[in-house]
């Protein structure tokens, strides 16, 4: 079995993203933000196929149209919460209880809606990721997740914040190892305590040299999610992922990215966001051996974007 070092690098550039950015600024505004699928569709677009692995480029085939009745019915379901919370606490005025349990079950269901748009959000995103033809997928079970989610917020509530660390590594793991590209799939086994004892560590000594290890505590945190992650394919073939970030490394790109947004009032983001995904495929180390030739379409088609679209809308992001 052959092991070697494979290449992973980003090949966009800051005035292109920029070009697109504006041009998709223009057309969501003419049409009053209806145009925001198809502005999201054209940058994932772009900044996908600037991306190549092993000199193959990856590819999002997400549509604008897709994304656009994903959104409609995001916006939808929060219309209904929203207006529902209105009208406990225009019975509020003059019935407090009432207020109270409107304000309390519309968090309370937000919080249950969580893992359901984390679910449907993942495995949209990633049916339509593409590397030579073969589909990534999400495989995790919804009620999984759910169990997983409720169970950890619940514990990290209670124990004021100190089970986060479990929580946020248990979520990842679960749909990280619930990621497939054909038949090969990813696994990803970091351990709660060494998150927290991580965690402490750089919280305290950020506050004892005055900022200044932010940087080292930054590098640590890349570090323990690049390093505990690999892709198997059957028993004997994985690729490992190993990060080679320093702290300087971060500070040059987190102190730059900060001057080109703020000398720029916000104009210089593109630059900002090329830099970062130039840095992050740069920095990590990928070797081992996978038949990639021998990788087979094993992924269903999945078209509702309704979570992916509910993430941004409530500014989640897309959670790695």
């Amino acid at each position: 079995m052959e092991h070697r070092y494979y290449k992973l690098n980003f090949q966009g550039s800051g005035l292109e993203l920029f070009r697109i950015k504006l041009v998709n600024l223009i057309l969501t505004m003419l049409t009053l933000g209806l145009y925001y699928p198809w502005a999201k569709a054209k940058t994932l677009d772009y900044l996908y196929n600037q991306t190549y692995f092993e000199d193959s480029p990856f590819s999002f085939t997400g549509t604008g149209k897709e994304m656009f009745k994903g959104f409609i019915k995001a916006m939808l379901i929060l219309l209904v919460f929203y207006a529902a919370l209105i009208i406990s606490m225009r019975f509020g005025e003059d019935h407090p209880g009432w207020f109270l349990t409107g304000v309390l079950c519309f968090y309370l269901l937000f919080i249950v809606m969580m893992p359901f748009i984390l679910h449907g959000s993942y495995r949209y995103r990633m049916a339509k990721s593409n590397w030579r033809g073969i589909r990534f997928g999400y495989v995790g079970e919804r009620k999984v997740l759910v169990g997983i989610f409720l169970k950890g917020f619940f514990l990290t509530l209670i124990t004021f914040g100190i089970y986060g660390a479990w929580f946020q590594v248990n979520l990842r793991r679960y749909m990280l190892s619930n990621v497939r590209i054909g038949n090969a799939n990813f696994v990803y086994d970091a351990d709660g305590m060494d998150f927290f004892l991580l965690n402490i560590k750089g919280y305290f000594l950020t506050i004892f040299t005055l900022g200044i290890y932010w940087f080292w505590w930054q590098r640590d945190l890349y570090r323990f999610f690049v390093n505990n992650l690999r892709l198997e394919q059957g028993e004997n073939k994985a690729l490992f992922f190993n990060s080679r970030a320093e702290a300087v490394d971060f500070f040059e790109l987190i102190v730059l990215n900060t001057l080109i947004v703020f000398l720029t009032l916000g104009l210089g983001t593109p630059w900002a966001t090329t830099r970062t995904l130039n840095f992050v495929t740069r920095n990590m180390l990928i070797n081992g051996y996978v038949a990639f030739d021998e990788l087979e379409q094993a992924q269903e088609a999945y078209s509702d974007a309704t979570g992916e679209e509910f993430s941004d809308l409530l500014d989640f992001g897309f959670i790695i």
